[in-house]
C-alpha cells in the first residue's frame, strides 16, 4: 500500500480528471475535497472515488462544466439546479452564496438538486465555520438506488442520508459533527473490499436479510442497518427526516429507480452567531465547552476523551506531515487511468 503526499495525490486527480474533459477549476475544487476527505482519515470518500467519478463522465451521469441555475429564489433562500454537474462544485457555489446571504440577512437556507455526488459533508459548514457562522447540511440520493433497510426490514429503502453541523471556536481544530444516518457510509463497504477485510457485525445484512460480516454479501441484494444496533430505530429516524429535507422538499422524490443516476439533493442552512451571542464570547465558551467534555475521565479502554471532530483533525496532521496511504486497488486503478489518458509519465505512476 503506497503512502502518497496530500499534493501529490491532488495533482494526479486533478490531471486524470482534467485529461477526461472536465475543466481545470472544476477539477481542482473535486480533487481537493476528496484529498482533503483523505487528510480527515475518511478514505471511503477520498481518491478511492476518481474512477468512479470518471466512469459517470464517461456514460453521461456527470456532466462537466454543467450550468449552475437558480431556479427560485428570496433574500433569505435559494433553490439551485445543478444539471447533473459535480457535486463538490455545484454544492460549494450553493454554501458560499448561503454564506454571503446568512452574514446580510443573518439566516439563509438553500437546497440543490441534479447533481453527483457531494462527498464529505462535513466540507461545506466548515466553510462557514471559518467565517464565524453556524452551518448544517443534510443529503439524500433522492430516487436513485438505496443502500439502507429501515428499522426492523430486510431491503433498502432509504440512503446512507448523513448530517453535518460545524460551530465556530477558538479550538486548535474544528469542533463538528458528520455521521450517516446508517450504521456506516456505504464506501466503507467499498473501502473494506478494496483492503480484503472484514467488516463489523451489525453493518449488513445480506441479500436473505441475515446478519454478516462479510463485506463482499452487501451487492446486490443486501442491505445497511440504520444507525444505532438494537436502538437502529433512532438512526431510521434520523434517516426519514433527512430523506424528507434532501429528498422531497428538493424534489427529487422517495423510492427506487433501479437504472437512475446517482444523484445527491442537499439542503443546507447557515445562522450568523452574531445575530444571537457576542461571536467572541460565543467562540470562548464552545472552546470551554469542548475542553470541559475533554476532562472527563477515560473509560476503560479508552486513551482520552475527545471532542467532535478532534480525531479528523489529529488525523490531518498526521497525513500531511506523513502522507496519505492508498489501497494497492485504489493505486492500480489510477495507474490503469493514467495509462488510458496518456498522463502516466507526466504523473510518474
Amino acid at each position: 500500500m503506497p503512502t502518497v503526499q496530500a499534493a501529490r495525490l491532488n495533482q494526479i486527480s486533478r490531471t486524470l480528471l482534467e485529461a477526461t474533459g472536465t475543466p481545470a477549476d472544476e477539477a481542482e475544487i473535486v480533487s481537493r475535497h476528496c484529498v482533503e476527505a483523505n487528510l480527515a482519515g475518511h478514505d471511503s470518500h477520498g481518491i478511492i472515488q476518481i474512477p468512479t467519478y470518471i466512469d459517470r463522465v464517461k456514460v453521461g451521469h456527470i456532466v462537466p462544466g454543467a450550468p449552475w441555475v437558480i431556479t427560485q429564489e428570496s433574500p433569505t433562500t435559494t433553490v439551485v439546479d445543478g444539471h447533473w454537474g459535480f457535486g463538490y462544485v455545484a454544492t460549494e457555489r450553493a454554501m458560499k452564496l448561503t454564506i454571503e446571504k446568512a452574514k446580510k440577512q443573518n439566516v439563509a437556507a438553500c437546497t440543490v438538486f441534479r447533481q453527483g455526488h457531494i462527498g464529505r459533508l462535513a466540507s461545506y459548514p466548515l466553510m462557514a465555520q471559518k467565517e464565524g457562522l453556524f452551518a448544517m447540511i443534510t443529503a439524500d440520493s433522492g430516487r436513485s438506488p438505496k443502500h439502507v433497510a429501515p428499522y426492523g426490514g430486510a431491503k433498502a429503502r432509504l440512503g446512507t442520508n448523513p448530517i453535518s453541523f460545524a460551530v465556530p471556536s477558538n479550538l486548535e481544530g474544528p469542533l463538528f459533527l458528520d455521521m450517516a444516518t446508517s450504521a456506516v457510509a456505504a464506501g466503507k463497504i467499498s473501502l473494506a473490499i478494496a483492503r480484503g477485510q472484514s467488516i463489523p457485525e451489525g453493518w449488513i445484512v445480506d441479500g436473505q436479510g441475515k446478519a454478516t460480516t462479510d463485506p463482499k454479501k452487501f451487492k446486490p441484494d443486501g442491505a445497511l442497518l440504520p444507525l444505532g444496533g438494537s436502538e437502529g430505530y433512532k438512526g431510521y429516524g434520523l434517516a426519514s427526516m433527512v430523506e424528507i429535507f434532501a429528498g422531497l422538499l428538493t424534489g427529487l422524490g422517495y423510492g427506487i429507480e433501479p437504472t437512475g443516476r446517482h444523484n445527491d439533493g442537499c439542503f443546507m442552512a447557515v445562522f450568523n452567531v452574531a445575530a444571537f451571542r457576542d461571536l467572541n464570547v460565543f467562540k470562548q465558551e464552545v472552546t470551554e465547552f469542548a475542553h470541559y467534555l475533554k476532562s472527563t475521565p477515560p473509560a476503560e479502554g479508552f486513551s482520552q476523551v475527545y471532542y467532535p471532530g478532534e480525531i479528523e483533525h489529529l488525523k490531518e496532521v498526521e497525513r500531511r506531515r506523513d502522507g496519505i496511504p492508498v489501497e494497492n486497488s485504489t493505486w492500480a486503478a489510477l495507474k490503469k487511468l493514467a495509462d488510458e489518458t496518456g498522463t502516466t509519465s507526466k504523473l510518474e505512476m
